[in-house]
């Protein structure tokens, strides 16, 4: 019988590697995920199904997806602006604003929503002009949107900025030498190849924007039925001591995250597919 050699790895120790990785992610991912399937087991499929589709979840849920999708939408067309000026233009204070775009990621959420609350109430800095234009920005839909929008801009602009960086300008000039217009340069050289990092910054947005709290609460007005999220929703279910409730609603969240996820996973596929990997 002839012997079969292995080739050793460049990288040795995949064994080990592999096992912490399998291990750590069970410890931090797999087991707690695992209890929320665990804790509902108290629960008969009727009532599972009753607290999954009872009308004040329904109404958080349509509330925590609908604003996590809007922001995130927002976010993916002023995300790439910023990306595309911060790349490809130089101009006074630029690594001013590089910074801020990290600011979301290193303030408190509470912090930010404080200061949001503030700045889009009825009397405050912003929101009193827009109370004149008859626009209601804190404690309203629009004003868990702007919170959202604040909190997610940072994965957008993060996730474009090294494949603009990489964007060859010569590509542009040569399709501008060649006749084409700036919209068409766009759609044909820009945009297939920025296409799949966008909606990868798109989707980290909204995951973010779905499971948002702390920049939440303060700007939401929380009334149930018209501006309370589904995580607010958790919590109030666990403040009743309502363990099973709480879970429920949290695998509702965890399905339709996934769901989402997938979805953009499949189109990011589609467009790595159709645009060639990027």
């Amino acid at each position: 019988m002839s012997r079969r050699f292995v080739e050793p790895s460049i990288l040795p120790g995949f064994s080990l590697t592999f096992g912490f990785t399998v291990f750590y992610l069970s410890l931090i991912v797999l087991i707690p995920l695992s209890m929320l399937f665990f804790k509902t087991a108290s629960l008969s499929p009727r009532e599972f199904w009753e607290i999954l589709t009872a009308t004040r979840t329904l109404a958080a849920y349509r509330l925590s997806f609908g604003t996590a999708f809007a922001s995130a939408g927002i976010n993916a067309v002023f995300g790439v602006i910023i990306a595309w000026a911060l790349v490809r233009y130089s101009f006074p204070g630029k690594r001013i604003i590089d910074a801020l775009v990290d600011f979301p990621l290193a303030l408190p959420t509470a912090v930010a929503g404080i200061a949001l609350t503030e700045l889009y109430a009825p009397n405050g800095s912003v929101g009193r002009y827009l109370a004149l234009a008859g626009i209601k920005g804190a404690f309203t839909p629009l004003g868990i949107t702007i919170a959202l929008t604040f909190v997610g801009l940072p994965f957008v602009v993060r996730t474009v900025e090294p494949v603009l960086e990489e964007l060859d300008p010569q590509l542009e000039e040569a399709a501008a030498s060649l006749g084409a217009s700036r919209w068409y340069t766009i759609k044909k050289v820009i945009f297939p190849v920025i296409a799949p990092a966008v909606l990868t910054g798109f989707t980290l947005a909204f995951a973010r924007a779905v499971g948002e709290y702390g920049s939440v609460i303060f700007i939401a007005g929380n009334m149930p039925m018209k501006t309370e999220i589904a995580p607010l929703l958790i919590m109030t279910k666990l403040e009743q001591y309502d363990y099973a409730g709480a879970t429920t609603i949290a695998i509702g969240m965890l399905l339709i995250s996934f769901f989402f996820l997938a979805a953009a996973n499949f189109f990011q596929w589609q467009l790595s597919r159709k645009y060639g990997k990027v």
